[in-house]
């Protein structure tokens, strides 16, 4: 099977700065790959790279067996890019909205509404006739995420998409993404956010300063990463065995599945979601011992 991302040796230079440096990775179909690194590390360039927003300055991209800087067009109707920063149209209706990108993308009206329809429901966006600019950050953001995936794209690049959202709307959209992958779609993420990249991905690609440092499943990174417990404080209508302080329940683990397992819960239950928080080293002191593991 033919990867559905390739790089190959790819640099991409500003000036004498090399935001993406020598830089090669493989993305198959179905799979979900974090990329995770500080704040220029390159990841948003690299992302801007795989969607044909930017052309690297040498070496290749390939996106479904294209080059992206020769067939940027063909390949950019398969490609649904969320951007961190991504302002709606805030004179606009939910519905208006996702009704002007499906023009723009050339889906028939019938199709469109359709698709719209789908889309609001798997997202849980009632209010689609509110304007975009009344809603909450986070329903925004499903609002961001919908458009993405009105022309039903087969590979989705998502730079931090779950940037702002309290940890109720963030786990839904990292349970929708993990739907989606289920279904065939091939995603990236760029993300700081390391619980999200754990709970979602595949794979993990770690890069600083534009170098790749490991590709690896994120068991293998956890491991490297050592112990890390998370915390989830929350507040129910039911006597449940936690403990409690402040009359909320806490509950600890470094059991991912145990997290994962209780947010379900909390989200069916509507039970009321205060904090998620998880005691981890800081990314600078996760790369020093990942490069002193690579560099031996």
């Amino acid at each position: 099977m033919n990867p559905v991302i390739k790089l190959r040796s790819v640099i991409k230079l500003y000036g004498d700065i090399a935001a993406v440096n020598n830089l090669s990775l493989e993305v198959s179909e179905g799979e979900i790959l974090g990329l995770i690194g500080p704040n220029g590390a390159g990841k948003t360039t690299t992302l801007k790279m795989i969607v044909g927003l930017l052309k690297p300055t040498s070496g290749t991209v390939e996106v479904l067996g294209q080059n992206v800087s020769q067939d940027g067009k063909r390949v950019r109707k398969h490609i649904g890019y969320l951007p961190e920063e991504d302002p709606l149209y805030e004179n606009m209706t939910v519905r208006q909205y996702l009704g002007f990108f499906s023009e723009i993308y050339g889906i028939s009206k019938p199709q469109a509404n359709d698709g719209i329809a789908s889309l609001l429901r798997s997202l849980k966006l009632t209010d689609d006739n509110k304007l975009t600019g009344e809603l909450s950050k986070g329903m925004k953001r499903k609002v961001a995420v919908a458009r993405t995936l009105l022309h039903d794209p087969s590979l989705l690049v998502l730079d931090e998409p779950n940037s702002g959202l309290d940890p109720l709307t963030s786990f839904f959209v990292n349970e929708y993404l993990k739907e989606l992958s289920q279904h065939g779609k091939t995603i990236v993420i760029s993300a700081h956010n390391l619980f999200q990249i754990e709970s979602v991905c595949d794979r993990v690609a770690v890069i600083n300063n534009g170098e790749l440092y490991i590709c690896d499943t994120v068991s293998s990174i956890r491991d490297k990463l050592g112990k890390r417990e998370y915390e989830v404080v929350f507040s129910a209508d039911a006597d449940l065995n936690y403990e409690m302080q402040g009359g909320n329940y806490i509950f600890r683990t470094a059991n991912i599945k145990q997290i994962t397992s209780l947010l379900e819960q909390i989200s069916k239950r509507n039970w009321i979601l205060i904090d998620l928080s998880i005691q981890q080293p800081p990314l600078e002191e996760v790369f020093v011992k990942l490069m002193k593991d690579i560099t031996g």
